[in-house]
Parts: structure tokens; sequence; C-alpha cells
């Protein structure tokens, strides 16, 4: 009998280490994923979204910013004059500390509000990066 009571404790002794190492395993994965998701600059899935309309020869392109910048990359025409309006909404992080090098821009963006930014028509095949101030988060309009 007293083998069958040793076996028993074996068993469970075995297991509690067993289910600790999952749950470190689940932790890392998450932590993993978080951070990706953090220096990526936006919420997960968010490249892809259509941010840009066109009216009266003119297009808009549409930025949220906290957290990052959603979206991180955009497409848009070529030789169109844009205005590119970047929306905040409690924004306090790094984001709201906007520079687009390309065109000598600076600024800080309200924590609520909307930005309104003039671009001058682009060729095609140009990019415009705009980044915060501590390089971190960044998005990319490609003109076509």
């Amino acid at each position: 009998m007293k083998g069958r009571s040793d076996m028993a404790k074996n068993e469970k002794n075995l297991r509690t280490p067993m289910i600790l190492a999952w749950l470190a395993a689940a932790v890392v994965v998450s932590a993993v994923a978080t951070v990706m998701v953090i220096r990526q600059g936006g919420k997960a899935g968010d490249a892809g979204q259509s941010s840009v309309s066109t009216a009266s020869g003119n297009q808009t392109v549409e930025i949220a910013a906290g957290n990052g910048y959603s979206p991180r990359d955009t497409v848009a025409r070529a030789n169109l004059p844009t205005t590119l309006k970047i929306k905040t909404n409690g924004d306090f992080d790094c984001s709201s500390s906007l520079s687009i090098p390309k065109l000598g821009y600076q600024t800080q963006l309200p924590p609520t509000g909307e930005t309104e930014v003039n671009v001058p028509p682009q060729q095609a095949g140009s990019t415009l990066k705009g980044v915060c101030s501590m390089g971190m988060y960044s998005f990319t309009i490609r003109f076509e």
C-alpha cells in the first residue's frame, strides 16, 4: 500500500512544475505579442485601413495619433495637393510630438483635436514619413 501512496505523491509533484512551466510560457508569449504590437506603432491589424478620400482635386489622408499612428502604411495618389488630417483623442504619449522631416514640419499635437498639414503634390514613387519625437512610432504615405 505504501507504494501506491508514494506514486500518487510523485505524480502530483511532477504536475505542479509542468503547470507552472505552461503558465510561464503563456506569460512570455503574451508579453512578446504585446511588445510587437507596441513597437509596430499602433493597433494590431490596422495596416490596410482606407484613410484616403478625394474631393475637388484635393485628397485627404487621415491618421489617428495615440499609442502610435494608425494606419501605419497608406497609399495615396501622386500629383495631387494633399491635406494630412491628424486626429488625437486623449493622446499623451510621444506620438503627440510629430515630425515630418521631408516637409520640415514639427508640431506638438493637441491632446484631443484635429491638426491639418498641407502637403504639396508628390511625385509617383515618393514617400512621406511621419515620426514621433522618440522615433518609436511612425507612419508612411506612399504616393502612386
